[in-house]
């Protein structure tokens, strides 16, 4: 028995291990986000095994819970137990941001993981968290790039953010902390089906598997494939801008030749790529429709909430609001 849990152990840790390997140099400064679930205890505890660089761990603090400072207890003894600097961020969640409260949580924690000072930034989502985001973006009727649903790694801000337990399933995860011998808080918020991500997890995908026993895994392959085509329509994208683009503007000559969907393929990659939230598509498609068509001495123009996309003397500008 002992046998088979050190080889449950260590084939973890050497999956993370390898993850990393791939992607980081020896000494990168690692930041581990610490809520203090089963997940992310895992993960700082592979991690510690490995005898990789510095390692750090950030705690959130949302206050949404008269339970927060006692999870913030128990990520401080955690660290402290096995020697890992901990950083504890308080911040305010904006409930009235029209977000809604998961949304606006999620917004205020990636806004305390930006402050980590250079290095990279390790998150634990596993592979059934994947699976939840890919149905949940497939049910809200996202193109390719939210059907891709998380990916493995990109820019953060300075950072780069990682994902190294993505293709871990989460019985995988509770079977390792199990056989080291871990223990972990449970936020009680995790059980209110009231909230979509969790409505999906209990409900929703507890009976697409009684059907399905594979679901989590086939979602979570299916956004590998999303991500694929994804990339792809990137760099379609990006031969596109080389024929149009001109300075940091687009002649609308040019983007005239292009097919409706390359030029909102274009479209939307220029916007991720200044980092501008990017319209629903029934307004992108009826403002594309209006570069296609419009007169010479029309001027059209999208406002959004980080700028607008404005035609003026043949050229189709960026303008920033910020």
């Amino acid at each position: 028995m002992a046998a088979t849990r050190n080889k449950l152990s260590a084939n973890l840790r050497g999956r993370v291990g390898a993850f990393l390997a791939a992607r980081l140099q020896p000494d990168t400064h690692l930041w581990v986000g610490l809520s203090g679930g089963c997940d992310s205890v895992v993960l700082l505890h592979a991690l510690s095994r490995l005898g990789l660089g510095q390692i750090s761990a950030i705690h959130v603090h949302h206050g949404l819970s008269d339970n927060a400072d006692a999870w913030a207890g128990f990520c401080a003894g955690y660290c402290e137990r096995l020697a890992i600097p901990l950083t504890i961020r308080h911040v305010a969640v904006n409930t009235s941001s029209g977000l809604g409260l998961e949304a606006a949580a999620r917004a205020a924690r990636y806004a305390a993981f930006a402050e980590c000072a250079g290095g990279s930034l390790l998150l634990a989502q596993h592979r059934g968290d994947q699976a939840e985001t890919v149905l949940f973006n497939l049910l809200r009727g996202t193109g390719v790039t939210g059907a891709a649903g998380m990916p493995a790694e990109r820019s953060f801000g300075g950072l780069r953010l990682l994902r190294p337990l993505l293709d871990v399933s989460r019985a995988e995860i509770e079977s390792y902390a199990s056989a080291e011998g871990l223990g972990w808080i449970t936020d009680e918020s995790n059980a209110d089906t009231s909230l979509t991500r969790n409505f999906l997890r209990h409900e929703a995908l507890t009976a697409i598997s009684q059907r399905f026993p594979s679901a989590e895994a086939s979602l979570a392959q299916a956004a590998s494939h999303f991500a694929e085509a994804a990339g792809l329509l990137d760099e379609l994208a990006a031969h596109d801008w080389k024929l149009v683009g001109e300075g940091d503007a687009a002649r609308t000559l040019a983007l005239r030749q292009l097919s409706l969907p390359r030029l909102k393929n274009l479209l939307r990659h220029r916007l991720r790529c200044l980092g501008w939230q990017v319209p629903v598509a029934s307004r992108l498609e009826e403002f594309a429709r209006q570069l296609q068509s419009a007169a010479p001495d029309r001027h059209p123009e999208l406002v959004l909430p980080d700028g607008k996309m404005r035609v003026a003397r043949g050229l189709l500008h960026w303008l920033s609001g910020k």
